[in-house]
């Protein structure tokens, strides 16, 4: 039988006293002591029967293996615990010398053998020995879950292995030491550390290095200090760039669409298709992003969504009933006109005729009929991924605030107002016709979506030059880019049993704290009591907003004086990244974090 085999065995002895605990109302922790292959000890937690603060399992069953052995030395001891061992149990450990522990779910909140303390090989203290983690862990925590889940029928089942235990003499005889006193410390050799568990979860640090090239740079700064760790990366975005690769980590199927530019030409945009799930991801800047203009005043004012349109008939045409979008990085100022053109709106003026593109067509729209684009989108439910806050129109609006970036000229405040005039015609069209559809019955508010009278100033319409409103006048649910990410991801079950989280992003200033994905990292991380580190470019000055979120740590990434374009350059980004993820296994070792 290998030590595996022995060490399952045996937990399952420590799995029936937790359910023996469970039985009487304790919360459902157990312990055996083990010596020369015999069970010597056994106890489950008593804390509230006996109103004892010490009566935790594997302390009762310590104090009842040196009563049995009439010792107080457990040198030859193995000590099986389905929990992971808090600072006194562990203490007592080191008191009372024993030679092993084994447990079996992790205690991110309490646990002093790898979670929070390495108790077990501090070399402070006068003793030391190993320990194994994670053995029926799955059991462990299942058992856990379902107590404080309200479920106790699991009380004294029989946990199947029996209570026969000769078969495990031979190697008890190899841990005890054959032919040695039995109060002669055995050598298990050198006391050591369960291996660290690391979770990446890095944005991208834009015009230098993708998502999984920071991630892969900062793996190997932290194997630097910890050879033997447990990396596990997770690409993240918050709605933006890198949404569709972040989220296509995780599965489906990423295709190419030849669909309209923002300029009318012809580009070619990609989205992820996820048929066991009948959903598809799309970024809207791969259909007229940004990078595909000029940025001046002219293209500011014809740059249309149509193309995001064609990517929503295109997933629908897959077999998508929820549709994912992404808003980041537009180039468009067109309210989300183009798309519901795209999926076949009638978006026209006076005459009847379809409105010219972008917001330069948008003075001239003079009604809306949204009912042939519900059509088209077959109930497709639609879930707008921003975290961009900003209203429809007015000084927080969608030109007012990014027009410039894409090329409104934000010092000519009479241009820039008599722009603002067109969008604030067309929300109002936008209101009439949502009326409208709902009249028809074509149009449902999902159910624990907020309603609102006008679109005009709702918190997230401006996002991508309007186009969240007309997303919302399909019915649309505006969710956190970030948070959508996360659930899509996986983040949550990931993050569950991890040492460490290290995230990041190119700057790091007090918006990180309003919604970017490092500050979404950090407060799902707190959820489940994990230290947080976040590399970044740059930093503000004053960052307690972003430490507010729960981010324990931010590390800038130089690491010696250079200029801007030196600093994003790949090849350099990626030896500070590297230098980064060593400072920050570092300062976890030192216990700054």
């Amino acid at each position: 039988m290998t030590i595996t085999e022995i060490d399952e065995k045996f937990m399952c002895e420590a799995l029936a006293e937790a359910r023996a605990a469970a039985a009487v109302g304790e919360v459902p922790i157990g312990a055996v002591v083990v010596c020369a292959g015999e069970i010597v000890a056994r106890a489950h937690n008593r804390r509230e029967l006996d109103q004892d603060p010490s009566a935790h399992a594997e302390f009762a069953a310590l104090c009842a293996a040196a009563q049995a052995l009439g010792r107080w030395r457990l040198s030859d001891c193995t000590v099986y615990v389905t929990l992971e061992p808090c600072c006194m149990c562990a203490g007592l450990m080191v008191n009372a010398r024993v030679g092993r522990c084994v447990y079996g779910a992790a205690d991110a909140k309490a646990g002093a053998l790898g979670s929070l303390y390495d108790l077990n090989a501090d070399s402070r203290l006068n003793h030391r020995f190993n320990v194994t983690a994670g053995v029926l862990a799955d059991e462990c925590r299942e058992l856990l879950s379902n107590y404080f889940g309200g479920l106790r029928g699991a009380g004294g089942a029989d946990c199947g292995c029996g209570a026969d235990l000769e078969a495990h003499a031979a190697h008890a005889a190899a841990l005890a030491g054959a032919g040695e006193d039995a109060d002669t410390a055995v050598d298990f050799g050198p006391a050591c550390r369960r291996p660290r568990r690391v979770q990446l979860a890095i944005d991208s640090f834009k015009g230098s290095v993708s998502s999984a090239q920071a991630e892969e740079a900062v793996a190997e700064g932290v194997r630097r200090v910890w050879p033997d760790a447990q990396v596990s990366a997770l690409p993240l975005a918050d709605g933006g760039e890198g949404t569709l690769d972040a989220v296509a980590a995780c599965g489906g199927e990423v295709v190419a669409c030849e669909v309209a530019g923002p300029l009318g030409d012809c580009v070619s945009a990609r989205m992820l298709v996820d048929g066991e799930h009948e959903s598809a991801v799309i970024e809207m800047a791969e259909a007229a992003g940004i990078g595909y203009s000029p940025c001046t005043e002219p293209a500011a004012l014809a740059a249309t969504t149509y193309g995001v349109g064609e990517l929503m008939l295109r997933a629908v045409r897959a077999g998508a009933k929820t549709i994912y979008i992404g808003l980041g990085g537009s180039a468009t100022n067109d309210g989300g006109a183009g798309m519901l053109q795209a999926l076949g709106a009638r978006v026209v003026d006076d005459q009847g005729c379809d409105v010219a593109p972008g917001l330069a067509g948008l003075e001239q729209v003079a009604s809306i009929d949204l009912a042939p684009a519900l059509r088209a989108l077959n109930s497709a439910r639609i879930v707008v991924l921003s975290d961009v806050e900003n209203p429809l129109v007015g000084r927080r609006g969608a030109l007012a605030v990014f027009g410039g970036q894409k090329g409104l000229p934000t010092d000519d405040v009479e241009a820039l107002g008599r722009y603002d005039s067109w969008m604030v015609g067309y929300g109002r069209l936008l209101d009439a016709a949502i009326t409208g559809v709902r009249a028809q019955g074509l149009l449902r508010v999902p159910e624990g979506v907020r309603t609102f009278g006008s679109v005009l100033g709702v918190p997230g319409a401006g996002a991508a030059g309007g186009l969240g409103a007309a997303l919302l006048a399909l019915g649309a649910e505006l969710r956190s880019g970030v948070e959508t990410v996360l659930n899509l991801i996986g983040f949550d079950e990931r993050v569950r049993d991890v040492d460490l989280v290290i995230t990041g992003e190119g700057n790091m200033d007090e918006q990180s704290a309003a919604g970017k994905a490092p500050v979404g990292v950090a407060r799902r991380a707190k959820r489940y009591g994990k230290p947080v580190v976040a590399v970044a470019g740059g930093r503000a000055d004053n960052l307690d907003a972003v430490y507010g979120q729960g981010v324990d740590l931010v590390l800038p990434v130089c690491r010696k004086p250079m200029g801007l374009e030196l600093a994003l350059d790949p090849q350099e980004a990626t030896t500070n990244l590297i230098c980064a993820g060593e400072a920050a296994a570092q300062a976890y070792d030192l216990g700054r974090i």
